[in-house]
């Protein structure tokens, strides 16, 4: 028997509309991709390599790719994205722009010798999946470099939506996706055939005036719940106000702000190639991802 499909989580037509709306108003919410895709250039710079052909996944305007190629990190660079605004903005940049959906890539085998992805991955409904059409996208001794939330993110957002839920209603439905954790990660990584797999986070706290403000920001980013059909409940205003009170009352700071947390989870892997370092034995590595990056990339390739 034929393996069974990954459930379907996610509503790909919304999350492709909200992509669309991120687009519209992107330079207003772009805050956290912005520092995401600064880690990845520094981590790509760190890389003693030229690479020859990138993918930027989920590349929204290309200004990632722009930067590696201005800073002759990456010879050429292919934008994907689902967004028509984004795709048209990275065209505008002078690159080559791709519709493409990380559960479907439409990219031939061995075509990239570096792959990025800021902050799409954790919206795809088989991740184990997108990670091998990742990998098999690479040429050997390739690397791909992503970022996406984890588990710990809105961990706050999560705890009064479940409380004033329970409270009010008697039950829980889902309101916040599910997001994978660090060990998850390094998992799914080496199960993907990634070559020297590393997976580190960045845990950013930021601050509200208030609550509302947080779901305005996510609303923006357009990293709202965007579960299938039949998953979810709609979320009753008595439930969001009583949350509204919580989320005050247990995280607020002596000005009165709000805290929210968001984790990122930085992934780093190479595609399988002869004469790669051979990894660690679990439980002793001692260097930083920075570093393990920097070292597979002087085993191998032009520079």
């Amino acid at each position: 028997m034929p393996p069974a499909p990954p459930p379907q989580i996610f509503d790909r037509d919304k999350l492709i509309a909200r992509r669309q709306a991120f687009a519209r108003r992107f330079d207003e919410y772009d805050f956290l991709r912005a520092r995401v895709s600064s880690d990845l250039e520094t981590r790509v710079a760190d890389t003693p390599r030229i690479f020859e052909a990138m993918l930027e996944l989920g590349g929204a305007g290309g200004g990632l790719s722009q930067a590696l190629i201005t800073q002759n990190r990456a010879k050429s660079a292919i934008v994907a994205d689902t967004s028509i605004a984004f795709l048209e903005a990275a065209r505008a940049r002078g690159l080559e722009a791709v519709f493409a959906d990380p559960e479907a890539l439409p990219f031939e085998t061995e075509r990239f010798d570096l792959i990025v992805s800021p902050l799409v991955l954790h919206w795809v409904n088989d991740l184990p999946g997108a990670l091998v059409q990742i990998r098999r996208a690479l040429r050997p001794d390739g690397l791909f470099l992503g970022a996406l939330f984890g588990a710990g993110t809105l961990a706050e957002l999560r705890e009064v939506l479940g409380e004033a839920e329970t409270e009010l209603s008697g039950g829980l439905s889902p309101r916040v996706s599910p997001l994978p954790g660090l060990r998850d990660m390094a998992g799914l990584l080496q199960r993907a055939g990634f070559a020297l797999p590393v997976a580190d986070r960045d845990t950013v706290t930021v601050r509200y005036r208030q609550p509302g403000a947080l779901i305005a920001d996510l609303k923006g980013m357009g990293e709202r719940a965007a579960f299938a059909r039949g998953i979810a409940r709609p979320l009753p205003r008595g439930v969001l106000a009583r949350a509204i009170e919580l989320y005050k009352e247990r995280f607020s700071d002596p000005d009165g702000r709000v805290r929210a947390t968001f984790e990122i989870l930085h992934l780093s892997g190479w595609a399988p190639a002869p004469g790669q370092p051979q990894p660690l034995k679990p439980g002793s590595a001692k260097a930083s991802m920075a570093d393990a990056v920097k070292r597979a990339g002087e085993t191998g390739g032009k520079s």
